[in-house]
C-alpha cells in the first residue's frame, strides 16, 4: 500500500524500510501524544467498523483512519453515502441547493459526506444536522483540529452528532498535498458524488475525477451561466456526469420508491404541508 495522504507528517517519521501496514500503524499511534489520543479513536483495515468501500482504492487505501464521533456510521453500506462538494466561494444559489440536497437526503436516511469547508460543504453539513440526519466531515488535517477555524462550532457539532474522520494523525496540519490526497477518500466513501458549484481547477473537481475513476456515480448541479462557479459543474455535464436538480436524481434505479418519497417531501416543504411520504422512507434504503 502507498502512503498517499501520510507523506511523513510533521509529528510522525515513518521508517521507509518498513513495508508491513501493521508496523506503520504502530509507528503512527506511538508518535501521537497521549494527550491527543482521548480526542480520537482509530480504525485499521479489518476492524469491524472499517469502511470496506476504501478497499476499492487498492494500494492507495489509507493505513489507518483517525476518527472523532460515531464510527459506527462507517459500517453502513456504500449505498447509504452521498458526497456533496463544491466551491468555498459559493453563491447564495449554490448554498441553497446544497442545503436542499443534504436536507432531503438526510430525511431519506442517507448519510451526507463533505469536507467541512466554507461554502457548499458547510451548507451541506448544516442542513444534514438541521434535518436530524447523519453527516461525516472528511478532514485533510488531524481529527482533533477544527479547520477552518471559522467552522469550529460547526465541526464541533459534526463531531458530537456525526463523525469527523482523517487519515492524518492528531496534531497534523492541512497542506495542499493533503487536500489533494483527501479527495480520493471523499470519492471512495460514497456511492455518488455531486458537485454543486466549482471552478474547473478546484479540489471539488478532483473529488469528481476520483469518483469516476472508482466507477462511482458523478453528478453536477446546473448553475447560472453568468456565474464563474458554474464552470466546473457544466464541464462535468459536458463530460457525461448526471444532471442533478434534486436529491431524487442521486438515487439508483432500485431506489425509485425513495425518489418518490423525496419529491413528495420537497413538494410538502414548498407548500408548507407535512408529508407522510418522508415517514414511509424511514425503513427503506435508497
Amino acid at each position: 500500500m502507498g502512503h498517499e495522504g501520510l507523506l511523513v507528517p510533521e509529528a510522525v517519521e515513518l521508517n521507509s524500510s518498513t513495508s508491513q501496514p501493521e508496523a506503520l500503524t504502530s509507528q503512527l499511534f506511538t508518535a501521537v501524544s497521549p494527550k491527543q489520543r482521548p480526542w480520537t479513536s482509530h480504525l485499521v483495515p479489518g476492524d469491524k467498523e472499517w469502511p470496506s468501500a476504501l478497499d476499492d482504492l487498492g494500494d492507495r487505501r489509507p493505513y489507518v483512519l483517525w476518527a472523532r464521533g460515531t464510527t459506527s456510521f462507517l459500517a453502513r453500506p456504500l449505498s447509504d453515502f452521498v458526497t456533496i462538494t463544491g466551491a468555498r466561494a459559493s453563491t447564495s444559489y449554490g448554498e441553497h441547493v446544497a442545503g436542499q440536497l443534504a436536507s432531503d437526503l438526510a430525511n431519506a436516511e442517507r448519510l451526507v459526506v463533505a469536507g467541512g469547508a466554507y461554502g457548499i460543504e458547510g451548507a451541506a453539513h448544516r442542513a444534514a444536522l438541521a434535518s436530524g440526519g447523519d453527516t461525516i466531515a472528511v478532514m485533510a488535517n488531524g481529527a482533533d483540529r477544527m479547520y477552518p477555524m471559522g467552522h469550529r462550532e460547526l465541526l464541533e457539532r459534526v463531531a458530537d452528532l456525526g463523525l469527523m474522520v482523517s487519515e492524518m494523525p492528531p496534531g497534523a496540519v492541512p497542506t495542499r498535498h493533503r487536500f489533494i490526497a483527501r479527495a480520493r477518500l471523499m470519492a471512495a466513501l460514497s456511492t455518488a458524488t455531486v458537485v454543486v458549484e466549482a471552478g474547473v481547477r478546484s479540489g471539488s473537481m478532483t473529488v469528481a475525477r476520483r469518483a469516476h475513476e472508482l466507477g462511482r456515480a458523478v453528478g453536477a448541479v446546473p448553475c447560472p451561466v453568468t456565474s464563474a462557479a458554474s464552470a466546473g459543474p457544466h464541464q462535468l455535464l459536458r463530460d457525461g456526469a448526471s444532471l442533478v436538480t434534486d436529491a431524487a436524481d442521486l438515487l439508483s434505479p432500485r431506489g425509485r420508491d425513495g425518489a418518490s418519497a423525496i419529491r413528495a417531501s420537497a413538494a410538502s416543504r414548498d407548500s408548507g404541508r407535512p408529508s407522510t411520504a418522508t415517514k414511509s422512507m424511514s425503513t427503506r434504503a435508497l
